[in-house]
């Protein structure tokens, strides 16, 4: 399938519609892939435009069961996403809160109801990730994560293990976290 059809039922404004209230009965399968790096793939080709990865992110949702769905008034497109649909790739300190903005321009801060939570990559490594919108999940870029960690603080845990994270919104937001047979002199409080 070629994403025209789909491109014109949707309305360029910039705002993310109510794709949690569309529920189309005419869904199908595309050739979508987002993979685990950020990059957008259409029939095995990047989508090189900017813009049209945005659009296409603005009608993105996660279903309870885990399948991830392209949704417009009209139909629903699964496709597949190989970890995440969204990177972290900034991090700003504004009046004491942490925001962080995704790949696709999507910003949300730091607190109680926008937490981040340690889940294992398909790689096997355990990196941050941050709820955006819809069931739809942003996993830390590199960079941002060693920022957050550059003014993380460690604290102890149960059973003799640190973590590491960062007191946002007053709550904490977890970084990682060392078990007691990982620590090495110096580490910890």
């Amino acid at each position: 399938m070629t994403l025209d059809p789909l491109l014109a039922q949707i309305e360029p404004h910039g705002e993310i519609p109510p794709v949690d209230r569309w529920h189309p009965a005419q869904r199908g399968e595309m050739d979508l892939t987002i993979a685990a790096d950020g990059r957008w793939l259409h029939e095995g080709t990047a989508i090189a435009r900017p813009r049209l990865v945005r659009l296409l992110s603005t009608i993105l949702r996660r279903e309870a069961d885990g399948d991830y769905w392209l949704v417009t008034p009209a139909e629903m497109q699964r496709i597949r996403v190989e970890d995440r649909p969204f990177l972290i790739v900034d991090a700003e300190l504004e009046a004491g809160d942490w925001w962080l903005t995704t790949n696709v321009g999507d910003r949300v801060c730091l607190d109680a109801a926008c937490r981040l939570t340690l889940s294992e990559t398909p790689a096997g490594e355990t990196i941050p990730e941050v709820p955006i919108r819809f069931g739809l999940a942003a996993r830390l870029g590199r960079n941002v994560y060693y920022r957050l960690v550059e003014q993380a603080e460690t604290r102890e845990v149960g059973g003799g293990a640190l973590e590491l994270g960062l007191t946002n919104g007053g709550v904490w937001q977890p970084l990682g976290r060392l078990e007691a047979g990982e620590r090495r002199d110096g580490d910890g409080p």
